[in-house]
């Protein structure tokens, strides 16, 4: 009866859509985070031989940060638990983990993205997520095709240039 429950339970999971490279950024992080745990532990212990806690800030400072090393530790594992890994076919289709160029009809301006995870986008660095207006729009669509972006405060047309695969998504 407990196995049912859980089988229940797992298929009405939501799990997050992220391509390989954005899987591989949160191993990274982790790494890191846990590379610097035992450093914050030590500081920790440092500040709590120093004496009186109550007014000890030191204490109250590591304690703060420890807290905060583990909360996000918690996170990314959860997210690396819960992921989804896309890997597009090279079929010149927009899916995650491909760049497509697009032109923007109103203005002729041509811009590339990638198509990413929600965790992923980073405008700054081109990377679009999926679940974006722009993004809902694009996925599945074909080279050539003109599509309508229903923006929150505008609506807009974009023509498809070129699909790609990313680098790190090409298919061995």
């Amino acid at each position: 009866m407990q196995r049912k429950k859980i089988q229940e339970a797992m298929a009405h999971v939501y799990f997050q859509k992220m391509t390989p490279t954005g899987y591989h950024e949160i191993e990274e992080e982790i790494k890191k985070l846990q590379e610097q745990r035992p450093a914050k532990i030590a500081q920790l212990k440092a500040a709590r031989a120093l004496g009186d806690l109550s007014e000890n800030t030191e204490y109250s400072t590591a304690k703060r940060e420890l807290r905060h090393l583990e909360s996000r530790l918690r996170y990314l594992n959860k997210q690396l638990q819960y992921a989804e890994i896309i890997k597009p076919a090279d079929n010149q289709t927009v899916d995650l983990g491909t760049a497509v160029t697009l032109q923007f009809e109103d203005d002729d301006e041509k811009v590339k993205y990638t198509i990413v995870g929600k965790q992923e986008a980073d405008l700054a660095k081109q990377k679009i997520s999926f679940d974006s207006p722009l993004g809902q729009a694009l996925l599945h669509q074909k080279v050539g095709q003109t599509v309508t972006v229903q923006a929150p405060q505008s609506t807009y047309q974009v023509t498809i240039l070129a699909v790609q695969l990313t680098s790190s998504e090409e298919i061995n």
